[in-house]
């Protein structure tokens, strides 16, 4: 029977020359990726569609949360839980392997690249705490690595395997002349939690509420976040795209506060907040408008179907800056 194998698919160069050494040994190669708020499949599906691999894209949302919020192997500079991520695609992806009768796993990770979740020993807890260690390939650095499942049963030829290892691509560069390969990603990731700023908030968002829901992260995205207390954080917008995005992600139980007579931002005050934080808020709103300091000024605060006018005075911008996420 022909041999079959399973490709976390990240899209990048290292993923599709992965690919391409395992399908030049005449095995069949299905790809996987994931998604969550925090990166996405489009670099895959479109990679996946240059190179003819077929792709199966996993919303893997619920369960990365719930391993992000106390990842094992702790964060890296942000909120990056690289080795616990990888354990978890793996496990996933190993999950699919056993559905679809495939005979292993394969990744485009080299040893070393990333001195934190692709040095030698992180590969292997990786492998090992995914519950497929032995049926985890890395065609990239695989003679370097200790002889897996497929190998030994002979259905991978590990001389045809690559050493590659460190932060350097010369032996890549190579590869994609090898194998025709002339459109490509960068290597930099897309993932939001190496992201400083994103970070801070989403970190913020675990320590204020157990609650929180995808829409919660979706808004981490966007505007100012501004904490005015241990119940209530709004997000600002700073121009028409946030704008727009608060106005698309509001939902009932929310306040939406904008200007009356002068423009500005739209500001969100998720889940709602007592009459003194609105007023706060308000001044808020007032302060990144352009309504005159020191004057006092109309903001319309929706609450559900409901539209009531506030007088305010714009914040000091001061007072302001040290609430900033």
């Amino acid at each position: 029977m022909k041999v079959k194998a399973i490709a976390l698919f990240s899209g990048g160069l290292d993923s599709i020359l992965a690919v391409k050494v395992i399908q030049e040994q005449g095995i069949d190669v299905l790809g996987v990726t994931f998604a969550t708020p925090f990166f996405g499949a489009q670099k895959s599906i479109e990679a996946a569609k240059r190179i003819g691999l077929p792709l199966l894209t996993i919303d893997i949302t619920e369960e990365y949360l719930a391993m992000l919020k106390a990842p094992r192997y702790g964060y890296g500079r942000n909120m990056n839980p690289c080795i616990d991520c990888h354990t978890l695609m793996l496990k996933i992806a190993g999950g699919k392997m056993k559905e679809l009768g495939a005979d292993f796993l394969f990744t485009g990770e080299v040893m070393g690249q990333r001195p934190m979740s692709q040095g030698k020993q992180s590969l292997h807890i990786v492998a090992k705490n995914s519950g497929y260690n032995g049926y985890v390939l890395r065609p990239l650095s695989g003679r370097l690595l200790p002889e897996t499942i497929p190998e030994t049963e002979g259905k991978v030829d590990r001389e045809k395997l690559f050493d590659i290892q460190g932060r350097g691509r010369k032996q890549q560069m190579e590869m994609t002349i090898k194998y025709g390969i002339s459109d490509y990603s960068t290597p930099a990731g897309g993932c939001l939690l190496t992201d400083r700023m994103f970070s801070k908030r989403l970190k913020d968002l675990f320590e204020h509420g157990e609650d929180f829901k995808v829409r919660d992260i979706e808004l981490l995205k966007t505007g100012r976040h501004i904490r005015l207390d241990e119940k209530t954080k709004i997000i600002v917008g700073r121009n028409k795209s946030d704008n727009a995005a608060i106005q698309g992600l509001s939902e009932d139980g929310d306040i939406v506060i904008t200007m009356t007579h002068f423009p500005g931002p739209t500001v969100l005050v998720p889940y709602g907040c007592n009459d003194k934080t609105l007023d706060h808020a308000a001044a808020i709103c007032a302060l990144y408008s352009s309504a005159p300091d020191g004057e006092e000024v109309e903001a319309g605060c929706k609450i559900g179907t409901t539209v009531k006018s506030i007088s305010t005075t714009a914040a000091k911008r001061d007072d302001v800056k040290n609430l900033i996420i």
